[in-house]
């Protein structure tokens, strides 16, 4: 089964989604120097990666001029390519 572009950012992403929920518990648990920039980093970092997707899929379906479901307003794109 050949894996789409867009299908492989999302499964990456997933993984680096529960990498990152993981590290963020080991994190907030143990006590060193720098934790405290760590755990923010993997706050952050949380909620950067599924929108830096977004975007990546969003653009995808841009410059390949198909519908995806990152399209804000998915009933205009399809009006302006049937014209």
């Amino acid at each position: 089964m050949k894996r789409k572009p867009k299908q492989i950012a999302a499964i990456i992403c997933i993984i680096l989604l529960v990498l990152l929920y993981v590290a963020t518990l080991v994190i907030s648990l143990l006590d060193f120097p720098g934790s405290d920039k760590l755990f923010a980093a993997c706050l952050i970092a949380t909620v950067g990666l599924p929108i830096l997707l977004w975007i990546y899929i969003w653009l995808y379906g841009r410059l390949t001029q198909k519908s995806t479901i990152a399209e804000i307003f998915p009933e205009q794109s399809k009006e302006k390519q049937d014209e």
